[in-house]
């Protein structure tokens, strides 16, 4: 597997100067729709360039020395908490060249706060061989990991000496954060604490994701802290060590992906279970990674951008009819990581949808507005009233943009007119058909006004699906993750930051739709006639933790000249964690035909500064 540490005793092999011979293989999947290797993304994406290798050895190759009993990969849990104690499950699994009484010396040591070090001795018997010894440690005054919105991520260092007869034979040390999650009917608890969780999907930090640092991905968990969110989605894909520390020490939660995506053949069932034990045990301790999901859209998919009757044919019945992928790997692997880990949740495969009588669904995809096979922004109204269930948690959704145009130029002409849009689809994942159902791009004189145009386009849909998840916040929305944050590689894709982490308006846009005060407006996404009335709900909502009092409320109703129809002002009190309430509904009827707009405005002491604008369309 690509991100499963491969090691080997060469005890025996060593010489006064060795050559380390390494072979690599990472060919290119031939039958997409019956993969073979287990590479996520990076074998078969719309989000990456299809010409693209990553292929190779992506982290340091080191030589290990150690005495006669060989540390593996130690493992901790948080078993239980109370004020004054934390008890700490351990499996510390090892290789032993002789029977041996050995001492384990734990050392317990605060990281990122002032706190006392504890020490902890065990005496422990060894065999021969390989073994796993467990058992329990007992910590005072823990502090607890919380996400960035709860409180402080705080994070230990513990480290294990294995000592025969008073001499080190081996150490290891990781970061540990105590803390207990939790999802009841997919509405997550991070120590007891309800919460809703807004994030995004993270692809790799680059399509070679060797070249990812610390700093790298420092910059990037600020960038979604900053956007208000709490989680991300590690899409498909097993990231670079640095990115789990790094969300362990900025508090960001993580649903990490199996890296799985769209179809398999049955042959890869064996190595798919080996390598689903092995990221669970990989990932164990990193007080960030939340949720386990075994499998992203397990249906027909081979090409994105094929709309063709036939292609949809066949994503609809793998959806909704027996599909092997679904049916038996993905269960066995939510069984298998189960039973590897029985305390993180664990996701059958992303994208099921409930169907009422014939399974019960998991998380959603939401692409109405973008792909045909899903519809326009109406169906969607009429499935949220129909089958509410499938707002629980929901996964993606979005539309694709143009990069800002400094950007731009990194890749494409500055022409628009000598713009290679066949080029940009094979190797940029535009989908320029699928974009031409909902924004006449083509008709576009520059490249500045193709690129407002899009992101105009990008940011209307993102707002829609969060105003309504949010205004379904624990009824029963728990989870709103639109798709996705960045570019692994130049591309006009549905990222909200590109390649360079340059952000698009869609960005700020976003950040806004996440403020923890916010304020909406509920109507149908459409044209209006002249004459027909309109209700406008306007809902306010608190995410945070403490409440808000006095807060002013603002909505202006204006024509197209910029004339005030309507202003409606209320002083609101927001309980701490609410859930969105009506505030207002206005009732209005346009006598003349244009665009109007309805501006929205929450302000006040401890409250997020909101302020944004909806455009009203009528026509004769």
């Amino acid at each position: 597997g690509y991100f499963v540490p491969y090691e080997r005793e060469v005890t025996e092999l060593l010489e006064a100067e060795n050559t380390l011979l390494v072979e690599v293989e990472c060919p290119d999947e031939e039958r997409k729709v019956g993969k073979r290797l287990i590479t996520g993304v990076f074998s078969h994406w719309d989000g990456i360039d299809p010409e693209t290798n990553p292929g190779g050895i992506w982290l340091p190759v080191e030589l290990h020395q150690s005495g006669p009993v060989r540390l593996g990969h130690v493992r901790c849990h948080t078993e239980a908490v109370s004020d004054g104690f934390a008890q700490l499950r351990f499996w510390a699994p090892l290789d032993s060249a002789l029977p041996a009484e050995a001492t384990l010396r734990w050392t317990i040591s605060p990281l990122n706060f002032a706190g006392e070090t504890q020490h902890v001795e065990q005496r422990r018997r060894l065999a021969q061989g390989q073994q796993e010894l467990s058992g329990f440690l007992k910590l005072r005054d823990p502090r607890l990991w919380w996400t960035h919105d709860l409180g402080a991520p705080n994070l230990y260092t513990i480290s294990l000496d294995v000592l025969l007869n008073g001499q080190l034979s081996d150490h290891h040390s990781f970061t540990f954060g105590i803390r207990r999650f939790e999802l009841r009917n997919w509405i997550p608890h991070l120590n007891g604490v309800r919460f809703l969780a807004k994030g995004n999907n993270y692809p790799p930090g680059d399509v070679r994701i060797a070249v990812m640092t610390r700093e790298d991905y420092d910059r990037d968990l600020l960038l979604a802290r900053e956007c208000h969110m709490n989680l991300l989605r590690v899409h498909a894909h097993v990231e670079h060590p640095a990115f789990y520390e790094a969300a362990n020490a900025q508090g960001v939660l993580l649903w990490q992906d199996m890296p799985l995506q769209w179809l398999y053949e049955p042959a890869v069932l064996p190595e798919a279970r080996r390598q689903t034990r092995e990221m669970v045990r990989l990932l164990y301790n990193h007080p960030s990674v939340a949720i386990w999901c075994m499998h992203n859209e397990a249906v027909f998919i081979e090409d994105t951008g094929d709309e063709s009757p036939r292609a949809r044919w066949r994503t609809y019945a793998s959806a909704l009819g027996y599909n092997w992928n679904r049916s038996v790997l993905d269960t066995q692997l939510a069984q298998l990581a189960r039973e590897e880990d029985p305390w993180r949740p664990v996701v059958r495969s992303s994208g099921e949808l409930e169907i009422p009588g014939i399974r019960e669904g998991t998380d959603s995809h939401a692409y109405f507005g973008w792909y045909a096979s899903y519809g326009p922004l109406v169906l969607a109204e009429r499935v949220m009233r129909r089958f509410p269930n499938n707002g629980r948690f929901v996964t993606e959704f979005g539309a694709q943009s143009f990069p800002n145009v400094e950007s731009c130029l990194r890749f494409m002409h500055p022409d628009i007119r000598k713009l290679d849009a066949e080029l940009l689809r094979k190797r940029y994942s535009f989908q320029p058909d699928i974009l031409a159902n909902w924004v006449d791009w083509r008709a576009a004189q520059s490249l500045g006004e193709l690129v407002q145009m899009t992101q105009d386009y990008q940011i209307f849909i993102n707002r829609y699906y969060i105003d309504r998840l949010r205004v379904a916040k624990y009824q029963p929305t728990g989870g709103i993750v639109p798709f996705m944050f960045h570019d692994s590689n130049p591309a006009v894709a549905w990222s909200i930051i590109d390649y360079w982490r340059v952000p698009k308006r869609s960005y700020h846009a976003m950040a806004l739709s996440f403020s923890p005060q916010y304020v909406c407006a509920i109507f149908e996404p459409r044209r209006y006639r002249v004459g027909e009335p309109l209700p406008l709900a306007l809902y306010a909502m608190n995410d945070a933790q403490h409440a808000v009092a006095g807060a002013q409320f603002d909505a202006w109703l204006r024509d197209a000249a910029g004339n005030e129809l309507a202003h409606t002002q209320r002083t609101l009190n927001l309980a701490a964690d609410c859930l969105a309430f009506e505030v207002e509904r206005l009732r209005f009827t346009p006598r003349y035909a244009g665009r109007y707009t309805l501006t929205l405005a929450l302000r006040g002491a401890n409250c997020a500064t909101v302020e944004h604008s909806y455009t009203i369309e009528v026509e004769v």
